[in-house]
């Protein structure tokens, strides 16, 4: 069982800061600010449109497995451009979906063209972990017995 829940809650609940990089970034300066942030993944955005994602998988398959230069290659090279987004009425349960099925980690949240948020598998697991403690207090308080 999965509990119920939006990105919406989980967005008003962790914050919606979104980290971000240019994609005439270098890769060695988009896995700096994955490492200053302690992130996994960074939006590429080029004004106020996102153009694609970058993240430490991306790097390692992308760059250091092939040998290239972190510090000449640019974000653009090799970032992911098919992203797969959501909205922040979409489920908790759609989004574990989406992320199984597609074998990624994040997705940012948007509303039309404005970035929203991002969130992470980490994230929804937390949501869920959180919603079941909640479950299985209040069936133990149903259980036992309300205190007099």
């Amino acid at each position: 069982m999965i509990p119920t829940g939006t990105i919406s809650e989980i967005l008003l609940h962790k914050g919606n800061t979104v980290w971000s990089v240019h994609p005439d970034a270098t890769v060695f300066e988009a896995i700096q600010v994955m490492a200053d942030k302690n992130v996994g993944a960074l939006l590429v955005v080029e004004g106020q449109k996102l153009v694609g994602i970058i993240s430490e998988r991306d790097y390692t398959r992308k760059v250091a497995l092939k040998g290239k230069s972190s510090k000449e290659l640019k974000v653009r090279e090799i970032l992911s451009d098919r992203v797969t987004q959501v909205t922040p009425a979409h489920t908790v349960e759609e989004c574990m979906r989406l992320m199984t099925e597609n074998r990624i980690r994040h997705l940012p949240v948007l509303e039309g063209d404005t970035i929203k948020g991002v969130i992470s598998i980490g994230d929804l697991v937390n949501w869920i972990i959180s919603a079941q403690t909640t479950t299985i207090r209040q069936l133990e308080t149903y259980i036992s017995g309300y205190p007099t």
